[in-house]
């Protein structure tokens, strides 16, 4: 968990935040002063009346950037691209093929591969959101987005492009904002300690006459001997005891001393699918070094060292399309002659390119194979000055734990068992002006029990794009998005709104 330095509440109740440099970028103002929150760190304790203060200025961390309307972006800008892109997001989903059964047919899959448009909507919730456990209590900035995805392909004999819609989804993100300790106080006890409090039976069976009992008592007598009990507090040094009772109360001042819990992670991410998934996802800003902002632009490989197969559309359990460790496919160079041969026992022993061929074959490639190079290409020619890089996962290798719940239907047939999320925020500079933009890769990992001999394949559903606010792109693509996802025609009489309702760049 990452905590912001020198932060804490003032005598009047303020909270005070260090002053980043005006002469700073928006994000290096946002990022500065951040550092690892350790167990030896001051913690500033919780007072009921320092509430309303607290949630008014709850921290939103980097999620505060998110805040307001993106939309693609796409790459036709830069001279280096030699094919223009339709849209500026790139996904590849992997289905069983129509006909197919895993007890009867299996091994059958239809592949996509489809450039999409977006319009990803982030708005925060006023307030903190307040997190109770007893001794520790964690504040969050909540953070809700809204996200739609048009496929786009050009329509066989036509010039014109089709969109068509392809995802909805919604949730929200938690920035986790402050840890506080809560002690016990005089008030606190008596007004939680409930209508019947009252204990008669420490007096019947240990000669206590108090009326709460809110520390330890402890028999002194030793085995055999009448039994004798004193309060923790009465017992002197060196003194012998044999059992211990409990305290059935607490007094003021405790959890003074803990426990004093540090999430694991930063940032979570609740998301609802249409398809009938739900998933939470956990993670962080990852470090260069000792810096959570890092200098520059996000770097992706080239060539042979773009095979990482956790970044490829195709898995190792998909036979990974027969490469082996000394003979990598240079994803920037055309795909391997087999690709574009008729497979057969002789230059497929085993079946492994079947399952391969057709996405390096695919007209997207090499953005087909690892979509991500995507990302890496719009890169290119931008000057980018700085950027945030936020990691998060469904499954962590250790420690804290997201999931993924789906409906029976795709827990039967497609079930999701894993997502891992990057996302970049980035400082791009542009006439002289800086210009945020968001670029992500979401790989979501599907498992098919459609083994001919039993085994599983678990295959990649990836999603990469780049994104900035509608004022920030240019006016042809602009056009376009307000067309697909602010202009909407009225369900009732048909028409559209002019100008476009929820259209962020025509507001006054």
């Amino acid at each position: 968990m990452l905590k912001r330095k020198k932060e804490n509440l003032g005598a009047d109740g303020q909270l005070l935040r260090k002053r980043a440099s005006e002469d700073l970028s928006y994000l290096a103002q946002l990022m500065d002063g951040y550092t690892k929150l350790a167990i030896d760190d001051p913690v500033t304790p919780f007072k009921e009346e320092n509430l309303d203060e607290i949630g008014r200025n709850v921290d939103y961390g980097i999620l505060e950037a998110l805040n307001g309307t993106w939309v693609s972006y796409n790459m036709n800008y830069n001279e280096n691209i030699t094919k223009p892109s339709l849209a500026s997001g790139i996904h590849t989903t992997i289905m069983p093929s129509p006909g197919t059964n895993p007890g009867t047919i299996p091994g059958k899959f239809s592949f996509d591969c489809e450039e999409y448009i977006e319009k990803l909507t982030f708005s925060l919730v006023p307030g903190g959101v307040r997190n109770r456990g007893g001794a520790s209590e964690l504040f969050c900035g909540a953070v809700k987005y809204e996200q739609t995805i048009k496929s786009v392909n050009k329509i066989e004999g036509q010039e014109a492009l089709k969109y068509t819609p392809i995802h909805e989804e919604n949730g929200m993100y938690l920035w986790l904002s402050d840890v506080y300790n809560h002690a016990a106080t005089k008030e606190s006890i008596e007004r939680d300690r409930g209508i019947h409090a009252e204990s008669t039976s420490d007096e019947k069976n240990y000669g206590y006459k108090g009326r709460y009992r809110d520390e330890p008592l402890l028999r002194i007598s030793p085995d055999g001997q009448e039994k004798k009990y004193i309060l923790q507090s009465e017992l002197q040094p060196g003194q012998p005891y044999y059992e211990i009772i409990p305290a059935q109360e607490i007094k003021p001042g405790a959890g003074l001393d803990g426990p004093y819990f540090i999430p694991d992670y930063s940032i979570s991410r609740s998301g609802v699918i249409p398809h009938g998934s739900t998933i939470t996802l956990l993670g962080d800003i990852a470090p260069q070094g000792n810096s959570y902002l890092i200098t520059g632009s996000p770097v992706f490989p080239y060539g042979t060292a773009a095979w990482q197969p956790k970044h490829l559309s195709i898995s190792r359990t998909m036979g990974s399309a027969g490469v082996k460790p000394d003979d990598l496919i240079d994803l920037d160079q055309p795909a391997p002659a087999w690709v574009h041969e008729t497979l057969d026992d002789v230059n497929d022993s085993g079946s492994n390119k079947i399952y391969t061929q057709r996405i390096l074959a695919d007209d997207l490639y090499p953005y087909s194979v690892r979509p991500d190079l995507r990302l890496r290409d719009t890169l290119k020619g931008q000057e980018v000055s700085n950027y945030v890089h936020v990691k998060m996962t469904s499954k962590m290798k250790t420690g804290a734990q997201g999931g993924i719940l789906n409906v029976p239907f795709v827990n039967r047939f497609v079930p999701t068992v894993n997502v891992d999320m990057h996302m970049w925020i980035e400082t791009v500079v542009e006439n002289g002006k800086d210009i945020l933009q968001l670029q992500y890769e979401q790989i979501v990992f599907f498992e098919f029990d459609f083994g001919n001999d039993g085994g599983t394949t678990s295959w990649p559903h990836i999603q990469t794009n780049t994104l900035r606010k509608l004022e920030d792109i240019p006016e042809d693509q602009r056009k376009v998005i307000e067309e697909q996802f602010f202009v909407q025609p009225d369900i009732i009489t048909g028409n559209t709104a002019n100008p476009p309702a929820g259209c962020p760049y025509h507001k006054e």
